[in-house]
């Protein structure tokens, strides 16, 4: 009898070594920081699908439309550089759920507008605000306080998620507006902001030592730092400082060209585009989302060229490709897609964040500890770029009755930045290391 129970016993005691493993709960974290991230990628989508429409309901110029969004665009890098120091001084899961908020407050409100000057607020200022407070920032956050190890790999999947989000919503929201209006795909974008709000609340927590644990794959435990009370200060203080130095101009005039030729100019213009030349909402709104499917393929790529080859060389092809692309791009459209159009989206989309990780190493490179500051600005460049191209196609179009200018005009600006990336000159060896 002694022997069964001690047999019993053996059973139901786990063999040493062979105990079952909890997964990390900073797993669980940035599992809801990719959701959240999807939610939010819903506004990204609709700026483009909203043009025609509200321009045939209201009469609003492409030109007015297109300010609105270059707000959007703007605010969401102004706002950036300091999204990181709001985190710090009131958590990561109040500032992302205020921000959340702010997007359905700003997208839903759209509803109502019948002035100009309702869309400049409600999508320019809102909605602009409260996405830039979910920009790289988030991401970089949370991988900094939640891992010490695997950070690139799951840096990598978050930022993945914008364009998996843009790739989820741009069909399902072009649907919606080209069978039932412009106004249910607005509610869309802010119910699914909204959606997002009760995970972050119950499940995003802003430190491991929260939760009494240690970051994933710390060997100490990490007590939670006490809120940061002059980050912003210290953030205007890099600006300052890098602004002072001639490869933080040529970053960030090289970053801002990148913006204009992406966010600004086919992320916005590429859908009315388009469909001036016949192609239906539904149709170039999917090609869209194919360019979100490459992006992610070309930003790994670009990181593993970038451990491998001179950041500025990269960069400098990455802008030529780019620029030859665009000079192409008013040949190729056309009522329906052809394989030629297939071609320029999928190339478009390997390079459409591909500078990323050079732009990030030259940071480094040139910068040392306050290298994320000064991407945080260069980032914010990005935007102003972004914002002035969504701003100057609507008035070209409307002047000229095309975007035809536009595309040249752009395919020369890359010629510009491809010229410019060469121009940075390298940090010797020894001085780059010891910044590092």
């Amino acid at each position: 009898m002694t022997q069964t129970t001690d047999a019993a016993a053996a059973v139901q005691q786990p063999a040493p070594g062979r105990s079952r493993r909890k997964v990390h709960r900073a797993w669980f974290v940035a599992a809801v920081t990719f959701v959240t991230i999807i939610g939010a990628a819903a506004f990204r989508s609709v700026p483009g699908l909203l043009i025609d429409p509200l321009h045939q309901e209201f009469g609003w110029s492409r030109g007015t439309i297109g300010a609105a969004v270059s707000v959007n665009l703007a605010l969401y890098g102004l706002t950036a550089p300091f999204a990181a120091a709001l985190m710090d001084r009131f958590g990561i899961r109040r500032v992302v759920a205020v921000a959340l908020t702010v997007i359905a407050l700003g997208s839903g409100l759209t509803v109502w507008m019948d002035s100009a000057w309702q869309l400049l607020l409600c999508w320019g200022l809102l909605v602009g605000l409260g996405s830039g407070s979910m920009a790289l920032a988030f991401a970089a956050t949370v991988t900094n306080r939640w891992f010490t190890t695997r950070r690139g790999l799951v840096s990598g999947i978050l930022t993945a998620a914008s364009a998996s989000g843009q790739l989820i919503f741009l069909p399902v929201l072009s649907w919606i507006v080209e069978h039932h209006d412009w106004r249910p795909a607005a509610v869309t974008v802010a119910l699914a902001a909204l959606a997002v709000v009760p995970f972050v609340w119950l499940l995003l927590h802003d430190h491991p030592a929260d939760l009494g644990q240690k970051p994933y794959g710390a060997e100490e435990f990490v007590p939670k730092p006490a809120p940061v009370r002059g980050a912003a200060r210290r953030t205007l203080g890099v600006l300052f400082s890098a602004a002072r130095t001639g490869p933080f101009w040529l970053l960030a005039g090289t970053f801002a060209i990148c913006g204009a030729s992406t966010n600004g100019l086919v992320q916005t213009h590429f859908v009315p585009a388009a469909h001036d030349h016949g192609m239906p909402i539904t149709a170039a709104a999917s090609l869209l989302a194919v360019i979100g499917v490459f992006d992610v393929v070309g930003t790994v790529a670009s990181g593993w060229f970038t451990d491998r080859f001179e950041a500025r060389r990269l960069l400098a092809v990455y802008y030529a490709l780019r620029g030859v692309s665009l000079l192409f791009l008013p040949l190729l459209l056309a009522p329906a897609v052809h394989p030629p159009m297939i071609f320029f989206i999928v190339f478009y989309g390997l390079d459409w964040v591909a500078t990323v990780p050079p732009t990030l190493a030259l940071c480094r490179e040139h910068y040392g500890e306050d290298s994320a500051i000064v991407f945080g600005w260069v980032l914010a460049s990005h935007q102003v770029g972004a914002a002035l191209i969504a701003f100057l196609g609507g008035l070209a179009r409307d002047a000229f009755g095309s975007y035809d200018v536009v595309w040249y005009a752009s395919g020369a600006l890359c010629a510009a930045a491809a010229l410019m990336a060469l121009v940075i000159r390298r940090r010797p060896a020894p001085a780059a290391a010891a910044l590092a």
